[in-house]
């Protein structure tokens, strides 16, 4: 009886060691998870710890770094996406669209706007290249040649093969320089359209005064392509349709270009930031609602610029166009456009250059003009108006833009500095400030960079435009964007002749994956902690749209740069390294550092998601 006492006891105390011991099992693994696992989330009482556009958790950035200090290890690796999201967009994925069972109005293009996943449905993963990728041909040879590796898609060259769009040649694409409207190349093209005008020398760009211009449907890019020659800038826009490539095919070739569509929402540029607009068999329905994608257009063109229309509409005879064509001429005429030449297959309208017409129209002519308390400067998810955007005095009285011509313009302190509170002596500060901390940026790189290196480049704040100004001697072309509560400086990037977009950088970005040689962020990380999104989020989605053996130059708090860094090898972003303190100017923001890092092209065998 004593014997069975004793083995009772023994049995009991086995018994509770073990619950004991996979109690502080228990204790030790939920101390070590939340160090090793980013973004966990904070006490309800706080917030609910979910990021609401990009999913993940939030932390608060002094408490991530405060853990680190103690907890100084990161994630030794990144998961790899499988290799069927290897040209994902989050933002832009139609499959989310059908999965989450939305029912976007098909008409109106909805479905090709901006739909972005909820926090479960996330990619928290890197996405890999397609299978053969080769680093990119380097500008100008890549504007008439890309591997066909890269965007292993060769339907649009068999569709589009009576239109000299692309060729398939062996392991390359090459691009004639075709398009649907203009088949024997757009550079004949382009002289075409400056006869027609008259412009001196039969140059479109006119001196200098036509600049920007906005390319809509532009398939792939190939009449942007040859504008830069003629030293004028396109934004080069096309949805992610049934040519589902085009944009990829574009940005492959270094040509200024991004995804967008005349849809619902206004496009994400400021008003009056275009010299012209052109469309060449873009197949868009322009009277519909009212005509309000017209009404678009109309915002952005700046006063006394042009609209180049290459279509069936302006030159057929049958009844379905010649209606068309009526009811186009009926509406630019009530919204005081005029026909400025018409010839062959195209017609070009010019808008007024102050708000005279505007002015003299019957009561309750269609369209109306927008009521004051309207923004034409507001785009970023903001739905597009049926109404005329009237100029400001200013602009009313000078009957026109007030810019110089290019290139000038690009360093001359253009008048809407007014309009955003800038001086002339602010403008120009900034301007010498870029030009120095861009010379220190090259000088960080020399031993690693090489002539025609970068070719896309994205400056992710790009404040009043002073970084890619700063470029104007090297062969690139800057996506200038400006975050949601700065966006009222891109009409600036404009005016001095660049283009750009308003982003918010808790979001995807609107492009493919890998499209960019460089990605300069001054700033953005300090500004999204203000937010409350991830810092591993956005280093995600950076690594997304940087090609492989492209640069990223971060220039930030040293907390911040800190943190970043040690994230560096687990996005493979290793191939070179260089970190430094660079001086203090006018623009910094207290102390700083400045850390640029280049992307590995991954080898084959890294294991998948």
């Amino acid at each position: 009886m004593k014997q069975k006492s004793e083995k009772l006891y023994t049995a009991k105390q086995i018994t509770s060691a073990l619950i004991a011991f996979i109690f502080l099992l228990g204790l030790l693994c939920l101390y070590y998870g939340s160090s090793f696992v980013p973004a966990l989330s904070r006490s309800e009482g706080e917030h609910d710890g979910t990021d609401p556009v990009l999913g993940g958790n939030i932390r608060d950035f002094d408490d991530l770094f405060e853990d680190q200090e103690h907890n100084p290890e990161v994630p030794k690796s990144i998961p790899i996406c499988d290799i069927k999201h290897s040209e994902l967009i989050p933002c832009l994925d139609r499959n989310l669209i059908y999965q989450l069972k939305l029912k976007p109005n098909l008409t109106l293009m909805e479905h090709y706007e901006r739909h972005c996943p909820p926090p479960e449905r996330r990619f928290n993963c890197l996405i890999p290249p397609p299978i053969g990728y080769k680093i990119p041909i380097r500008w100008p040879e890549s504007r008439d040649e890309v591997w066909k590796a890269n965007i292993p898609h060769t339907h649009l060259a068999q569709e589009k093969s009576d239109q000299n769009w692309m060729v398939v040649n062996g392991e390359k694409i090459n691009f004639p320089g075709g398009g649907t409207h203009f088949h024997d190349g757009a550079n004949k093209y382009i002289v075409s359209l400056a006869r027609m005008l008259k412009f001196p020398n039969d140059k479109l760009h006119n001196g200098g005064n036509i600049r920007n211009v906005l390319d809509v449907g532009c398939g792939v890019a190939s009449f942007g392509a040859y504008l830069l020659s003629h030293s004028i800038i396109a934004m080069s826009i096309a949805p992610n349709d049934v040519h589902e490539n085009q944009i990829q095919f574009a940005l492959e070739r270094g040509i200024p270009s991004t995804l967008g569509v005349l849809g619902t929402k206004r496009l994400p540029y400021p008003s009056r930031s275009f010299e012209l607009a052109h469309c060449s068999r873009c197949r868009i329905d322009w009277l519909q609602r009212d005509g309000i994608l017209l009404l678009e257009l109309d915002r952005l063109l700046r006063p006394g610029g042009y609209f180049a229309y290459s279509s069936p509409e302006a030159y057929a005879l049958d009844p379905e166009n010649r209606r068309i064509w009526n009811a186009m001429h009926d509406l630019l005429r009530r919204m005081c456009w005029r026909v400025a030449v018409k010839k062959d297959q195209t017609v070009i309208w010019q808008k007024p250059l102050g708000n005279g017409c505007y002015l003299k129209r019957d009561p309750g002519t269609q369209p109306p003009l927008c009521s004051t308390g309207d923004d034409p400067d507001a785009t970023w998810n903001v739905h597009m108006k049926a109404c005329i955007a009237p100029y400001s005095a200013k602009m009313h009285k000078e009957r026109g833009s007030g810019l110089v011509p290019w290139p000038k313009r690009l360093t001359a302190a253009p008048p809407r500095l007014e309009d955003i509170g800038v001086s002339p002596e602010q403008f120009h500060e900034d301007t010498n400030i870029w030009q120095f901390r861009v010379n220190e940026y090259w000088k960080q790189m020399k031993s690693v960079v090489r002539k025609n290196y970068f070719r896309n480049v994205m400056d992710m704040n790009s404040n009043l435009g002073g970084f890619g100004a700063a470029l104007k001697d090297t062969d690139v072309w800057v996506m200038n964007v400006a975050p949601v509560n700065m966006s009222a400086r891109l009409k600036i990037i404009y005016d001095r002749g660049l283009i750009g977009t308003v982003h918010d950088w808790c979001e995807a970005f609107s492009t493919y994956p890998r499209t960019y040689d460089l990605l300069h962020a001054w700033g953005v990380f300090s500004e999204i902690q203000e937010h409350g999104c991830g810092v591993e989020d956005l280093l995600i989605e950076m690594d997304r749209i940087l090609r492989p053996d492209g640069f990223v130059i971060i220039r930030d708090k040293p907390v911040i740069i800190n943190y970043i860094r040690k994230f560096v090898t687990a996005l493979r972003w290793d191939r070179w390294l260089s970190e430094v303190e660079p001086r203090s100017d006018a623009l910094s923001l207290s102390e700083e550092r400045v850390l640029i890092a280049r992307k590995k092209l991954w080898s084959e065998g890294d294991s998948a998601m």
